[in-house]
């Protein structure tokens, strides 16, 4: 789980100092607050892990990509020149990552299960070079940077008594930059007899990256028939378009979600299909091909329990919505962190508070992480109810919740701060809107009118 986040000089951004991240994380504010540059630095991240270049410092995407940046100069805060971009990222490991003396047989020279990668980029000329990257283990610091004034890189280490990176005899060689913005070159372990560690660093990061996902606003609209070919996505796709084919990969590797000791296990399909009747949408739904041994696939759904079966081009526009981002939870491995752009896009607004139910469970059931932008006051006030309740043990430390606003040319972001029974004291002006100005304009309107002859 991602656990912190620092960003300096990216787009609105002039700087985020240790927002704290929880598995449930929800950023909230007006349009062009800065909330969406936010996720669009984390999938910048992940899609310069997926690139196949390693020379590309940052991948700023195309239309392949998750999102679309453009070039440096357009994600330098203030367009800044020669720009400069910095971060710090924390997340937890799955399990302790523990790294032993070399020299030194059962010797353990660090360990933990919180690692921090921190970077800075710089703008020369026409390109964009790392002038420094550290990656932070219990209290070992290691840090490549380039040396000020020479060419190549330096490693050192520090924060642990005692440990040096030892180099081998020979000529001592320039180090590279480094492989994209996060990788140390392989001449690291070949200049270095105690270096051998650095790359499973390296790796935690590409697989947190990895097994973060992304489900984007605008959905794709739903279709009278599917064709599956055997394919087993990896996500639901930008828009949700590859919703039905994960259905029909997770049945056809027999995929079980286990609920908890008492209660039965569900397959994802049997997922949706409770949460689409829990959330009052529908009363049935299933996939089904149009013929035996068909790759020709349709959806069922039945409105009510009396009505009669029909597809799902044939109900509400706001199922289909909504499909992609519960199956999405349900779908990706077990630890992975999703991220998720107003998620209640086309829903009623007792279907968007149900959604804060479906995230509760699947950070409970599956271990996830949920990392949202949203306008919707009906998911936070269920979020809010269920602190209150203590519902599935949900409590505040489980949430984050941020207020981002847009001021003298610079975001800014305000954590709320939310008690254990579920009050938000901090609420700022105009959250959602004006409700009681509304009400009081509205008031005196109607009562000039009726002071005015008929």
């Amino acid at each position: 789980m991602i656990t912190e986040i620092s960003l300096e000089h990216f787009k609105s951004w002039k700087r985020i100092a240790g927002v704290r991240l929880a598995p449930i994380t929800g950023f909230f504010g007006t349009n062009s607050s800065g909330k969406t540059s936010i996720l669009q630095w984390l999938l910048m991240l992940k899609q310069t892990v997926e690139s196949s270049d390693r020379q590309q410092v940052l991948n700023f995407g195309d239309e392949r990509d998750p999102v679309q940046l453009g070039s440096f100069r357009d994600v330098v805060h203030s367009h800044t020149k020669p720009g400069n971009l910095s971060w710090t990222l924390s997340w937890t490991l799955p399990d302790e990552l523990r790294v032993e003396d070399p020299q030194r047989r059962k010797s353990l020279l660090f360990s933990g299960n919180l690692v921090r990668f921190s970077c800075e980029i710089h703008e020369e000329a026409t390109r964009i070079k790392v002038t420094r990257m550290q990656y932070d283990l219990g209290e070992g610091h290691f840090i490549y940077k380039a040396k000020e004034g020479k060419s190549g890189f330096s490693l050192s280490a520090n924060g642990t008594e005692g440990f040096q990176f030892k180099r081998i005899h020979g000529r001592a060689w320039d180090l590279p930059a480094p492989v994209k913005c996060y990788g140390f070159p392989d001449q690291v372990n070949s200049y270095y007899q105690n270096a051998g560690f650095l790359p499973d660093l390296q790796l935690a990061f590409e697989n947190k990256m990895a097994r973060t996902y992304y489900l984007g606003p605008l959905r794709e609209y739903p279709q009278r028939q599917y064709t599956w070919a055997g394919s087993q996505p990896a996500d639901m796709g930008r828009r949700g378009e590859r919703v039905i084919d994960a259905i029909l990969a997770a049945r056809d590797r027999d995929v079980k979600i286990s609920r908890g000791k008492g209660r039965p296990k569900l397959s994802i399909e049997e997922y949706a299909a409770h949460w689409l009747k829990e959330l009052r949408l529908i009363d049935s739904f299933s996939v089904a091909p149009v013929a035996p041994g068909s790759n020709l696939y349709q959806v069922h759904v039945r409105k009510t329990a009396g009505a009669a079966d029909v597809l799902i081009t044939d109900v509400g526009f706001g199922i289909s919505q909504i499909l992609p981002v519960i199956v999405l939870c349900y779908y990706v491995p077990t630890g992975s962190t999703i991220i998720l752009e107003q998620p209640e896009i086309h829903l009623h607004p007792s279907v968007q508070a149900g959604l804060a139910d479906v995230f509760i469970d699947a950070i409970k059931v599956r271990k996830i992480q949920i990392i949202l932008e949203s306008h919707s006051e009906h998911l936070l006030l269920r979020l809010q109810r269920r602190i209150a309740e203590e519902a599935e043990g949900f409590n505040a430390d489980d949430i984050a919740l941020y207020f981002c606003d847009y001021k003298e040319d610079e975001s800014l972001v305000v954590p709320l701060k939310l008690d254990p029974l579920g009050n938000i004291h901090n609420w700022p002006k105009d959250f959602f809107g004006d409700e009681l100005g509304e009400r009081a304009a509205m008031t005196r309107a109607q009562m000039q009118r009726r002071k005015e002859p008929a």
